[in-house]
């Protein structure tokens, strides 16, 4: 980092923060257009009712909850690999702490959203607060996740409060004059005096390590929300932790492809180098093993128990008109080829490592489809009612179109974020090499 030319790094990203390029507007473009057929799909939803999604009776989750559970959990993995990356000081992790950050912040709001889309009042959303029961694990994530915002928020704003000073007083490019006063005041009058660095650098300590407990913590509750029920593929001890494996899992993967994105993106080889695709890919490794035996560990106990309720639900990841494919997809996507690409030496680089990343999210989305699917179809009791829609759920192309506008906004947000800062923390990083790097011994005698 000591050989970096920070005034040259701060200009690669000129656009889109003087400017937005025009692949960035036709890229703004079609994110917008998802998100206009997902309001069209929401607008149907709220007249229709939810007659018009695949939720009935019996299965009254689906996609919904899926991405509910799929996007908190990479919220919450960004938020501690960026609190895990600050407080370690490792020197590599630096040009990776914004990215981290930055999904954290997107994840975490767009979670979310879909329990509001979940819920069939939509004016009645503030009951939730009016009249919540602190006996009630909902209750609990609620509350965790509020509080995971307010704290992400807060440690977003003031690790970007160095990189608005930089840009505030930057001749490398020229800014708007709105840009510029907007920049002065969110730099909160910050010039590097040192008791300004020594505030800054408690103030992200604290917050760190007051968000990588209440980070796992909230996550472990949502697991707590499927464990405390007595349902067959849902009542475990190891859903909590399981969660949290999971969520650093895709948090890591979401990590190497945006890593991968970026790179490209700015020409940052010399800034995200292939060692950091490798040092990912070990986490990406270990964390795959873990994800594998949390697998087993889950089937295996079902399969034990020889009651007709298990029975019935186990089956459905064997058969492959049910749900067999699916189950093999994830075992394929997040187990068996990040094992084998990861371990083998000569199938690393920084392109097969991303291309195993993007397998893993698509496997673990799958996964959370596993969990809540195929439990909500394999009830106590028979059921009375055996239309075919009663008993298996198919997401409608509602629920499809309101995935997309989510994933549409979070790339939105991500753009956004783009414009006010660059992708890599570049005032830090040249603060430190400033501190870190050792004067030149003729210089010390002089």
């Amino acid at each position: 980092m000591a050989e970096i030319n920070y005034d040259k790094l701060l200009a690669k990203f000129e656009h889109p923060i003087r400017k937005p390029s025009r692949s960035w507007w036709i890229l703004m473009a079609i994110m917008l257009l998802f998100l206009l057929i997902g309001v069209f799909a929401l607008i149907q939803q709220i007249v229709h009712g939810h007659i018009v999604t695949g939720m009935r009776d019996h299965v009254v989750w689906g996609v919904f909850i899926v991405n509910f559970i799929y996007f908190l959990g990479i919220g919450y993995a960004g938020a501690i690999l960026a609190c895990v990356f600050h407080l370690t000081r490792l020197r590599w992790t630096k040009p990776l702490h914004r990215i981290a950050e930055l999904f954290a912040i997107i994840g975490s709001c767009i979670g979310p959203i879909f329990i509001f889309l979940c819920i069939g009042r939509l004016d009645k959303i503030h009951y939730i607060f009016t009249y919540a029961r602190i006996q009630s694990p909902i209750t609990w994530d609620v509350i965790a996740i509020v509080t995971c915002l307010i704290l992400d928020f807060t440690y977003l704003y003031i690790a970007h409060i160095r990189d608005f000073a930089k840009l505030r007083d930057t001749k490398v490019f020229k800014l708007p004059a709105w840009k510029k006063k907007l920049y002065t005041k969110l730099s909160l009058g910050y010039d590097g005096r040192p008791e300004q660095i020594k505030k800054l650098n408690r103030a992200q300590n604290i917050l760190a390590a007051t968000i990588i407990p209440t980070a796992i913590f909230a996550y472990s509750l949502l697991g707590y929300l499927f464990g405390m029920s007595l349902r067959p593929g849902w009542h475990s001890t190891l859903f909590a932790p399981e969660f949290v494996l999971v969520s650093l899992y895709s948090g890591i993967a979401l990590l190497i492809v945006l890593m991968w994105v970026y790179r490209r993106r700015y020409q940052l080889v010399n800034i995200i180098t292939d060692q950091h695709f490798y040092y990912s890919g070990y986490a990406l490794f270990l964390l795959s093993a873990g994800f594998g035996y949390f697998t087993f560990s889950e089937y295996i106990t079902e399969w034990y128990n020889v009651s007709v309720t298990h029975g019935k639900w186990i089956s459905k990841f064997f058969d492959f008109s049910e749900y067999g494919g699916m189950s093999l997809i994830t075992i394929l996507f997040a187990i068996a080829i990040p094992l084998i690409v990861l371990l083998i030496p000569k199938f690393r680089s920084p392109d097969s490592i991303t291309f195993v990343s993007v397998l893993v999210l698509i496997g673990l989305w799958f996964k959370r489809y596993l969990i809540i699917v195929p439990t909500l179809e394999t009830p106590y009791f028979p059921i009375q009612e055996i239309r075919p829609e009663y008993v298996h759920y198919q997401a409608t192309w509602i629920e499809w179109a309101l995935t997309l506008a989510g994933i549409a906004l979070g790339v939105i947000l991500l753009m956004i974020f783009n414009t006010l800062a660059p992708v890599v923390p570049v005032a830090e990083m040249e603060h430190e090499d400033e501190i870190t790097v050792p004067k030149p011994f003729y210089h010390s005698i002089k």
